[in-house]
């Protein structure tokens, strides 16, 4: 151990190291550990300062291993992650029913909070948090079991399970429709007022892509009301503000309670998917499993009772 600590200096260098090779970047690095990028690059010289030979080649804004430097990272990798895994199975024995949900605020309070009580009456012993984010989370990295994300899958490092398909169409407030003429058709639409969401971290579709995708014009003037968080967006939809994009798998319960109703009967189906994902380096604890054995059937009963 103290030939270690001449060689290494300090076990934070090795940390570093770790984020840099993952992600291949200074600069994301600093991104992800919450420093300057000189403040990496200086923890990076260092670390090559005191084991006598570069671990990456420098080039114009990206970095590549060097053989030595991707030699090393290997066996750094590896020796952090049996690391994490015994600080958290230690962790779990502390906390075994604890489980983290890494979600939306709109995807916590809509579809998640209408199902709770299924969810304790089921799995009695499990303690679920919901953290809300408005971006997407490294689970590892922040110590979370489990996530929803927007794509077609595939992510590095995680495991997935498709919960809901994109699908989107127009949603308003009974109240609103009754005080305003109802559209027929889509470009109908065109004469009201809309809800715009404009999240700052994770691409959403727009009005102008739901438009396009019906082969309709519209072309955004920066009227209407414009809110970054999807449950801003409901709220005030509800509340009669106007006409919001409305994706099925979240607005189904309060259409269900006639809260919100459907302006129209055509819907756009992106492409797009909503997973439930999980690390596919460290194994889930048994309370982890049934919280994501019960979210993925509670999607698929779901699919299974479309609304009109």
């Amino acid at each position: 151990m103290r030939e270690l600590r001449r060689l290494v200096h300090s076990p934070h260098h090795l940390f570093v190291f770790e984020v840099c090779g993952r992600l291949l970047s200074f600069t994301r690095a600093a991104e992800e550990l919450g420093v300057s990028q000189p403040a990496v690059s200086l923890a990076i010289r260092q670390l090559e300062r005191a084991i006598g030979c570069d671990l990456f080649e420098r080039q114009h804004r990206a970095i590549r291993f060097t053989p030595a430097g991707e030699q090393f990272f290997g066996e750094v990798s590896a020796s952090l992650e049996r690391l994490l895994q015994a600080a958290r199975a230690i962790n779990r024995g502390d906390d075994a029913g604890l489980v983290t949900l890494s979600i939306s605020t709109a995807f916590a309070n809509y579809w998640v909070m209408p199902r709770m009580t299924r969810l304790h009456r089921s799995q009695p012993n499990v303690d679920l948090r919901l953290q809300v984010v408005d971006r997407d989370v490294d689970l590892e990295y922040q110590n979370v079991s489990l996530g929803i994300r927007r794509g077609r899958g595939g992510w590095v490092g995680y495991d997935s399970a498709n919960i809901a398909r994109e699908e989107i169409f127009a949603v308003a407030s009974p109240a609103y429709l009754q005080s305003n003429p109802r559209p027929r058709t889509i470009e109908d639409l065109l004469q009201h007022q809309f809800i715009h969401l404009e999240e700052p971290f994770r691409p959403r579709p727009t009005w102008h892509d739901w438009f396009a995708s019906f082969g309709v014009e519209y072309v955004d003037r920066g009227e209407g009301l414009r809110l970054n968080d999807y449950a801003l967006v409901i709220q005030a939809a509800m509340a009669g503000e106007g006409i919001a994009i409305g994706w099925r798998h979240v607005t189904e319960s309060l259409i269900k309670k006639r809260l919100l109703v459907p302006v129209l009967a055509q819907s756009w189906i992106t492409g797009e998917e909503f997973h439930l994902i999980w690390s596919s380096r460290t194994e889930l604890s048994e309370s982890a499993q049934q919280v994501r054995n019960w979210i993925i059937e509670e999607a698929r009963a779901a699919a299974m009772v479309r609304l009109p």
